[in-house]
C-alpha cells in the first residue's frame, strides 16, 4: 500500500460488490473508492446494507460478487486480522473496550508491550501510559489521567480514544460505524473534529452514518444505500445538504409522504367527522329564534 499513501492516492476500491445470506440479498452491485486524505460517507436507513458493507471491508465477511482491491491488488480476507495487517482498522459502535480497565490498558488492548525484568517478562506499564498520553495529545485529546477506567469517560471521549488508538497502530484506512449515533450535539461535534483530524493526518476514512447533517459537515464523497443497492454516489461539490437529505430519505417516497400528511382539510383532524344529518340539525337549532 505504500504507493497509495500519497495524498489522493487510492487506498481501496470495491466494484460491483454483492453479498447474500442464504436467500437474503444484503448487498447488490455496490461500488466505493477511498483515497488518502478523504472522508467517504456511507449513508442509509436501517436495513440499507451499511453494516454488511463495512464487515466486507473490515474482513469479517467475504463478498460473493464483484472485486475488492487494496492498494491496487485484489484481496479476499479470511479474517479481520488480515485487513488490519494492511492498515484497515474498524471502530464499531461498541468500541471493543473493557469499561473497568484504565484508558491506557484499553489503548493497548491486544497489543501490550512487555519488558524484561528480574529474569521475567512484565508489562511495560509506565511506557504504555506515556505512549497513550502522547498519542492522545497528537490527536488534540487532552486527557492527563490515563489511569481512570475508560467507562467513566463520556461516549464522545471513548470514541476519540478509539480513533487515536487506530491511528497510533498504523491504520491507513479508518472505518467508523455510526460514531455519533448515541451522542448529543456537543459530543458529536467533538467526535467529528477528530474524524477530520484523522483525515488531515493522511488517512482515508469511511464514515457510516444515518445522519446527513453530520455527513455533510465532514464528507468529501457520499454513497447512499437503500435496501442493499446504491441509491446515489456524489462528490461533495455536486450535492448540497438539502438534496443529500432528500435522497437519503427516498426522494419520491418522501414527497409522497409529505403529500399524504398535507391532505387533511382545514377542519381539526382530531375532531370526529360530523354526519350530514347532525350538521343540518345544528344549523336548524342555530337559526331558531331564541325565547
Amino acid at each position: 500500500m505504500n504507493d497509495a499513501l500519497s495524498p489522493g492516492g487510492e487506498l481501496l476500491s470495491l466494484v460491483g460488490v454483492g453479498k447474500s445470506y442464504g436467500t437474503v440479498r444484503a448487498l447488490e452491485d455496490v461500488s466505493l473508492t477511498l483515497r488518502a486524505g478523504e472522508i467517504s460517507c456511507v449513508l442509509g436507513d436501517n436495513g440499507a446494507g451499511k453494516s454488511t458493507l463495512i464487515k466486507i471491508i473490515a474482513g469479517l465477511h467475504q463478498h460473493d460478487e464483484g472485486t475488492y482491491t487494496v492498494g491496487g491488488e485484489e484481496v479476499r480476507f479470511d479474517s479481520p486480522r488480515q485487513a488490519l495487517d494492511l492498515g484497515i482498522a474498524t471502530v464499531y459502535q461498541d468500541l471493543a473496550v473493557v469499561p473497568l480497565m484504565p484508558v491506557w490498558r484499553n489503548f493497548f488492548l491486544g497489543s501490550e508491550r512487555g519488558m524484561r525484568r528480574w529474569g521475567g517478562l512484565r508489562l511495560d506499564a509506565d511506557g504504555m501510559r506515556a505512549t497513550t498520553r502522547e498519542a492522545l495529545a497528537r490527536m488534540g485529546i487532552d486527557l492527563h489521567d490515563v489511569d481512570r477506567p475508560i467507562g467513566t469517560l463520556s461516549g464522545g471521549q471513548r470514541q476519540c480514544v478509539a480513533i487515536a488508538r487506530a491511528v497510533h497502530f498504523g491504520a491507513k484506512v479508518l472505518i467508523l460505524d455510526e460514531p455519533t449515533a448515541a451522542l448529543g450535539v456537543k459530543q458529536s461535534g467533538v467526535v467529528l473534529k477528530y474524524v477530520t483530524a484523522a483525515r488531515d493526518a493522511g488517512l482515508g476514512v469511511v464514515l457510516i452514518t444515518h445522519n446527513p447533517h453530520h455527513a455533510h459537515l465532514v464528507g468529501d464523497h457520499f454513497t447512499l444505500l437503500k435496501r442493499g443497492r446504491m441509491a446515489g454516489s456524489h462528490p461533495r461539490a455536486e450535492i448540497g445538504l438539502e438534496q443529500l437529505t432528500t435522497e437519503m430519505a427516498g426522494g419520491s417516497d418522501l414527497a409522497e409522504l409529505s403529500h399524504e400528511l398535507a391532505r387533511p382539510s382545514a377542519a381539526d383532524p382530531l375532531e370526529p367527522p360530523v354526519s350530514r344529518e347532525t350538521r343540518e340539525t345544528r344549523e336548524t337549532r342555530e337559526e331558531r329564534p331564541q325565547p
